[in-house]
């Protein structure tokens, strides 16, 4: 005999069916409200100025504004091809010949994405199949572990080593974490959190490792175009064997101070970039078509990412010279727009707890660089982003003199 399905009523009236019908195994059952969240409604409820979510407080180029919006008058609504518009993915293979020295076929290896997040858990799922495994290296943005999960791979964490010199890679270490079952390795530089930079020869290092491989890389280098004190950046595109096995991924978000409108793009040899589109267009398809197009026009201004570097070494130096009186200890920023500081000689707080406290009782938000490991670690280290209005950063600045 049938037995009626236990219902109950909605507030509109219908039907509704009991809650445990509705019940779901979480496909990321360890992922809750990130930090990034929690201390930016924090700053916001305090009025504390809000140093730790990474993205500009000031306005983009009015010019790139400008493309974008005669793109929209111009009738550029309608679906672009999957792969983006031609236009911007022939500036995109200029600009990395030009600067890199190595051409991708535009037709072939260049695909627009809807951000970087999107490139990165695109690159994954294409290539990652349950059982295999991921090589990640901490501390490390905040999206890579939840992604290979939802591929089915299991991530394989390394963790870089600290020291008054700041960040580094231990290559043995790496090394030493390859097995077998090794699919991909993700690196991440200019590096978010830290600000570190990868070198010739971290490059150097990383192509022994998948030498005779199977292994493909994911190259997150949304921070290209910041590094400093006349350092360059060591693209994988600069050296034909990484290339070869690589997605190189990037974004206009951060490179022209536009972070929501979400865009950005992967470079990758031809098979690689068949199976990257095969997900992608079942991801999102494709992507903003005006702002495409506004883009590839604005992209003739090479200055706007070419003097990038300068720009942000300028605020980051203002940053730094402002904390030289305090009792942080300052490590190094070789690039991106993060500062990491060192507060052991100011509290001894869990990480979490004393950016709370500085939000709460001092008045600048910042993020625990704990928040950036898949199992959280405490080593008395915040990360203040300095991609701000000179004012904001010295407001901030007056408020940590006195610590």
């Amino acid at each position: 005999m049938n037995m009626p399905t236990s219902v109950s009523l909605a507030p509109d009236g219908a039907t509704a069916p009991d809650a445990h019908l509705l019940s779901l195994q979480s496909r990321l059952p360890n992922v809750g409200t990130t930090i990034f969240t929690v201390m930016s409604a924090l700053a916001a409820e305090t009025g504390a100025v809000n140093l730790g979510q990474g993205f500009p407080d000031f306005d983009c180029d009015p010019a790139l504004v400008d493309a974008v919006t005669e793109a929209m008058k111009g009738g550029f609504n309608q679906y672009p091809p999957m792969t983006g518009v031609p236009a911007l993915r022939e500036a995109i293979a200029a600009k990395i010949a030009a600067i890199y020295g190595h051409r991708y076929n535009l037709a072939t290896e260049i695909t627009v994405t809807a951000g970087a997040t999107q490139a990165l858990l695109t690159s994954i799922l294409c290539t990652v199949h349950p059982g295999d495994e991921v090589l990640i290296i901490e501390p490390v943005y905040d999206s890579y572990v939840p992604a290979i999960e939802l591929a089915g791979g299991k991530p394989v964490l390394v963790q870089m080593e600290v020291s008054a010199e700041g960040y580094t890679i231990p290559w043995h270490k790496v090394a030493a974490a390859i097995t077998p079952r090794t699919r991909l390795l993700m690196i991440n530089s200019p590096h978010n959190p830290t600000g570190s930079v990868m070198r010739e020869s971290d490059m150097r290092a990383l192509a022994d490792i998948v030498r005779d491989t199977r292994i493909l890389i994911v190259s997150d280098e949304v921070y290209e175009h910041m590094v400093y004190d006349g350092a360059r950046h060591e693209s994988v595109c600069r050296y034909p064997d990484l290339a070869a096995r690589s997605f190189v991924i990037s974004s206009f978000g951060k490179t022209y101070h536009v972070t929501g409108w979400k865009i950005g793009y992967v470079a990758a040899p031809a098979a690689l970039s068949a199976e990257f589109r095969k997900v992608h267009q079942f991801n999102v398809f494709t992507v903003n078509t005006p702002v495409q197009h506004g883009i590839a026009r604005y992209m003739a201004n090479q200055s706007a990412y070419l003097d990038l570097s300068a720009f942000y070494q300028r605020k980051r130096d203002l940053f730094r010279d402002g904390l030289q009186s305090s009792r942080f200890k300052l490590l190094p920023s070789d690039g991106t727009y993060f500062q990491c500081v060192d507060y052991s000689a100011i509290s001894d707080l869990p990480e979490v707890e004393f950016a709370k406290w500085l939000t709460s009782e001092i008045g600048v938000a910042a993020i625990p660089v704990s928040a950036f490991y898949n199992q959280p670690k405490d080593s008395g280290i915040v990360r203040f982003c300095f991609a701000k209005k000179d004012e904001t950063l010295r407001t901030a600045l007056e408020k940590l003199a006195s610590l």
